[in-house]
């Protein structure tokens, strides 16, 4: 009995060691790995308003939110030839951002110009998130560029100006003016009057622009109407305009509803408890409550009518 026995363990032996073999090759194979998990990009914005145009030689914006599935490796884009459209010549772009790697998140909100040797026509514009996990993340939008000649409009900030005022709208010193740039006392303090205007060439149809006061400790400057955080914003003056011709401009200074056209004279008191927002006033309290220090006074507008747009800030110090 002890011998057959002891054949018996020498017979199964070998057996136990080729059935673990054999398992820990099934563990290894490639085909039973989890599919590793892929970056996720969100909150994608091709041009300025996401309006999916580029201007040839011009200020491009990109934004975009990446969350990697252990940490990014790379983040950048490509514009290439779509295989349906024919050129002018051969063109292609590329671009890559190194100051995102090595973290879990990123707020990607890059500007970058387009080419001068860019061709006209309509691309695909693909974002591509590299995880260091091995794997890649590919995102296909579409881009359509233009020469400035060509735009159905293109809006230029033609001037901007802030200055105090008195209740009767009689200037009282200049603050900003981009006609003069570097004379310029960019302060204003407590109960003094504020006002700003805008013009802006360019355009055709429908738009708006609204003038903004931000604290700087916010953080926020928004580049699109759609961008803007009322929490955090004091709204200085709004103004629209209809049916402009083409190559027409616009002046927030003008009422073009009224017959005949009216002069605008919009003011905001340093202080004041009511911001000029339409159609009603929003309170200036909370986040955007009034006090000394560093703020942003911008320009945002949006041409409606072909969904473009532009912004413009300046810094101004508020003495309260």
């Amino acid at each position: 009995m002890r011998t057959m026995l002891s054949k018996s363990k020498f017979i199964f032996l070998p057996l136990f060691i080729l059935s673990v073999f054999f398992t820990s090759c099934d563990n290894d194979d490639p085909e039973n790995e989890e599919p590793k998990e892929t970056a996720k990009i969100t909150n994608i914005e091709i041009g300025l308003n996401n309006n999916e145009i580029g201007t040839i030689g011009k200020d491009f914006h990109f934004n975009a939110e990446v969350l990697a599935a252990t940490k990014i490796g790379s983040v950048g884009i490509k514009i290439v030839p779509r295989p349906d459209e024919t050129y002018e010549k051969a063109w292609s772009f590329e671009k890559t951002w190194p100051q995102y790697q090595n973290v879990k998140s990123a707020l990607i909100h890059e500007h970058f110009s387009i080419p001068a040797d860019a061709v006209e026509g309509k691309y695909d514009f693909i974002i591509i998130v590299k995880d260091q996990n091995g794997t890649t993340l590919e995102e296909k939008r579409a881009i359509t560029l233009y020469l400035a000649a060509n735009l159905p409009v293109d809006p230029q900030l033609f001037s901007f100006y802030a200055g105090t005022v008195d209740n009767n709208y009689k200037i009282l010193r200049e603050i900003y003016n981009t006609a003069n740039p570097d004379k310029t006392d960019l302060r204003i303090s407590k109960d003094e009057l504020l006002n700003a205007r805008a013009a802006v060439s360019g355009l055709k149809g429908d738009g708006k622009a609204v003038i903004v006061l931000i604290n700087k400790k916010h953080n926020h400057r928004p580049e699109t109407l759609e961008a803007i955080d009322y929490s955090k914003v004091i709204v200085v003056d709004v103004a629209q305009h209809v049916g402009v011709p083409a190559s027409g401009s616009f002046s927030t200074t003008t009422d073009r509803s009224t017959i005949p056209i009216t002069l605008r004279k919009p003011k905001l008191k340093i202080g004041a408890d009511i911001d000029n927002n339409t159609p009603a006033g929003n309170p200036i309290d909370g986040l955007k409550a009034w006090e000394s220090g560093q703020y942003y006074l911008g320009i945002i507008y949006k041409n409606t009518t072909y969904n473009m747009g532009l912004f413009e800030y300046i810094n101004l110090q508020i003495e309260y």
